[in-house]
């Protein structure tokens, strides 16, 4: 992983001396841009006929693109929109990439991480719509959609909620005496894991995208770095973690070895809905199979819990959160307005299809009554635990973060904590060489 992670960098740092005529593009689009948007959407259409974009995502277009799609194209009869999906993996990002660099139609794309955007933005391939004054982020959106900006300028528009929680099979639970968790540590993850392991294959299954949100959850409270400027990489809390996560793993067995599961792929989400597992810690797009009854049948009802804190005191935990799904224009788009009229349309109302697959729509212009409804569907009561559900979805804690870490800072930590699950070097070792490299990254930085 940490070799595709690295040439996936390499090719967007080359990339960026081929960008510089994009962004001299950019900035002369920029003037335009701040004129009439009537008139800037007139001149595209003028005598052209019906015009095509073309929209890159990571979601499968059966689980909500296909709706959007459909939906636009029967509002907008001159403009005829087209999904084109990519994995949101390291290779999927790759082909996202070099299509954005290779003179490839993608008039916009959806961004899943900050150090995505950043990387983006880097090589010249993400519009700064600052040049637009129809639309406000930090309106529509609120204070959270701010943690997106660079340099204090908007590339993209967050569009949804980010829910992290982890999912429960709540008969599981109850035949074990196990209350639904309303606040919870590891410690006590690691306790409900080691019961629940006696009846079902796994404990808890965690899918690797926020593997490592309790590093940056403290983090995030504490300072990534101390007043001296020394990386809080080999903070006790973090080394308290990787060593309950390796006692899961090795002692207890109640949890994946993590070369097994990085290994074999191991397709977390279906594994739980098929009762392998009793606990998953995800995201919200676990609602994308667990709505599919057909493909994901089951016969336990899915309850909800807090993700884990570090901490003793709930006072102190900073849980992940915020928006996320940033979709972002392409500056060489030759469609820049009509694209810009489908980011505003698709934000306001127009991703609520998405919602099936747990993508809760972020703009108070939507209607969140009717996203709730396609979350739930028909058997919503029957398929879920609502009570514990509506905690997660509205009782979300605040201040939250969203991971804003750099690519290298996160490859960095990836490498070394994965030799320590596969056992070839020990936690000291660890957390040491984590904080050394920060601190050389940080270094190299300044």
């Amino acid at each position: 992983m940490g070799r595709k992670r690295r040439s996936g960098q390499m090719f967007l740092r080359l990339s960026v001396l081929l960008c510089l005529t994009v962004q001299a593009a950019v900035c002369a689009g920029c003037s335009v841009m701040g004129g009439s948007k009537g008139a800037a959407m007139g001149t595209e259409l003028a005598g052209s006929g019906k015009i095509k974009l073309v929209l890159w995502g990571g979601v499968p277009p059966e689980a909500g693109p296909d709706a959007v799609v459909q939906a636009w194209n029967a509002s907008h009869p001159g403009i005829a929109l087209e999904y084109v999906r990519y994995v949101n993996d390291d290779d999927g990002n790759l082909k996202l990439d070099t299509a954005l660099m290779a003179g490839q139609q993608v008039d916009l794309y959806f961004n899943y991480s900050f150090s995505q955007l950043e990387r983006r933005i880097d090589a010249g391939v993400a519009l700064d719509l600052s040049g637009f004054d129809d639309y406000d982020p930090d309106v529509r959106m609120g204070e959270d959609a701010a943690a997106w900006k660079v340099n204090g300028r908007y590339y993209g528009v967050p569009t949804k909620q980010n829910y992290y929680f982890v999912a429960l099979n709540k008969e599981a639970l109850e035949a074990a005496n196990l209350p639904i968790p309303l606040s919870w540590t590891w410690d006590e993850m690691r306790q409900y894991a080691r019961v629940l392991s006696r009846t079902y294959k796994y404990g808890l299954l965690q899918h690797l995208e926020p593997f490592s949100d309790p590093i940056d959850s403290l983090l995030t409270r504490v300072g990534y770095t101390d007043g001296s400027g020394h990386s809080r990489m080999d903070h006790p809390l973090v080394a308290h973690w990787l060593e309950t996560m390796r006692a899961m793993m090795m002692d207890d067995r109640s949890t994946p070895e993590y070369g097994v599961q990085l290994t074999s792929k191991m397709p977390v989400e279906q594994n739980f809905l098929s009762g392998e597992a009793a606990m998953l810690n995800i995201g919200e797009w676990l609602f994308r199979s667990a709505n599919n009854m057909k493909d994901y049948p089951r016969n336990f009802t899915i309850a909800f819990a807090p993700v884990p804190r570090l901490t003793e005191q709930e006072d102190d935990y900073v849980p992940r959160g915020g928006l996320g799904d940033v979709i972002s224009i392409h500056p060489s788009s030759a469609h820049i307005a009509a694209a810009w009229e489908f980011v505003k349309w698709y934000a306001d109302g127009g991703m609520l299809p998405m919602a099936e697959g747990g993508r809760f729509p972020a703009s108070q212009g939507a209607d969140r009554d009717v996203a709730m409804n396609y979350i739930l569907g028909q058997q919503g009561p029957v398929l879920y635990d609502i009570d514990s559900l509506e905690r997660v979805l509205h009782g979300r804690k605040t201040p939250n973060f969203v991971r804003s870490v750099p690519q290298p800072v996160l490859d960095l930590r990836i490498e070394e904590y994965e030799k320590y699950f596969l056992g070839v070097q020990t936690l000291e070792q660890t957390v040491g060489n984590m904080s050394r490299r920060h601190m050389e990254y940080l270094s190299d930085k300044r």
